[in-house]
């Protein structure tokens, strides 16, 4: 799925508007617009091959809530879309295919209903992502608002042996607040779940970017960039086309 090193920016949906949060917190939080089907379009336009989206509404009400704003997303592009937020049964990721994502990402449910994460791998072959969301060196679920008691290697082994296609690895202290990226510590977590990774959380600049490439080799195989592209940080365009092909 991933032979290249893959920019992926994010949408994340809060009262059907686009949004950031500062490290995960619901109070903390920065609208960029009402039109995510626009903004949509507009990574496409630069080259965008997978938008990861968040409904974090689901992901603290434990069911999708944003789905027609998903469809409306769908309708707006042709490049693969990641949803993301309360997809806690097996009946909202069908859900959430049925709106139009392609892949999902599954975090709580690790926790919350281990067979959810057997089951969709078994249904949607190769789209399923596992979500590992990191604060303090422990899991964090539910939207962010609870620590599990779960290790963050045991619900990495549990994706791993579900089939998931990648994990998506969020450092909380970093999402949001574009402080930088910790590479070494990325990669050795890549080496340590033996298992693709897509780095989330603290992208602030091209060099961020260059630094987790720098670790495809151990298993760092994209980043997700949100906050940073909202305050044009950097071209999207151009950080994509320096890594295709």
């Amino acid at each position: 799925m991933f032979e290249q090193f893959t920019i992926v920016p994010s949408i994340d949906l809060k009262d059907g508007q686009v949004v950031r949060l500062l490290r995960g917190d619901l109070a903390r939080t920065t609208v960029y617009g009402g039109d995510p089907a626009a903004v949509a379009r507009n990574f496409e336009a630069q080259g965008a091959e997978l938008i990861h989206v968040v409904d974090l509404d689901g992901a603290v009400a434990g069911a999708p809530s944003n789905l027609a704003a998903i469809a409306k997303i769908r309708a707006a592009v042709g490049c693969a879309i990641d949803l993301s937020g309360g997809l806690r049964t097996i009946e909202a990721v069908r859900s959430a295919f049925g709106a139009g994502a392609d892949r999902v990402s599954i975090g709580s449910a690790a926790v919350l209903n281990p067979d959810l994460i057997l089951a969709a791998c078994a249904e949607f072959p190769g789209r399923v992502f596992g979500s590992i969301d990191i604060r303090d060196g422990r899991l964090a679920i539910k939207g962010w608002l609870e620590t599990s008691a779960m290790t963050v290697e045991r619900a990495a082994a549990a994706f791993k042996q579900a089939g998931v296609a990648a994990a998506i690895v969020t450092d909380i202290s970093r999402d949001g607040a574009e402080t930088g990226v910790d590479a070494a510590a990325t990669a050795a977590l890549a080496r340590s779940f033996r298992m693709p990774i897509i780095a989330s959380g603290g992208v602030a600049s091209v060099d961020d970017l260059r630094a987790l490439a720098r670790q495809f080799d151990s298993g760092v195989v994209g980043a997700i960039v949100g906050r940073a592209l909202y305050e044009n940080r950097f071209d999207l365009a151009d950080a994509i086309a320096s890594y295709r092909g």
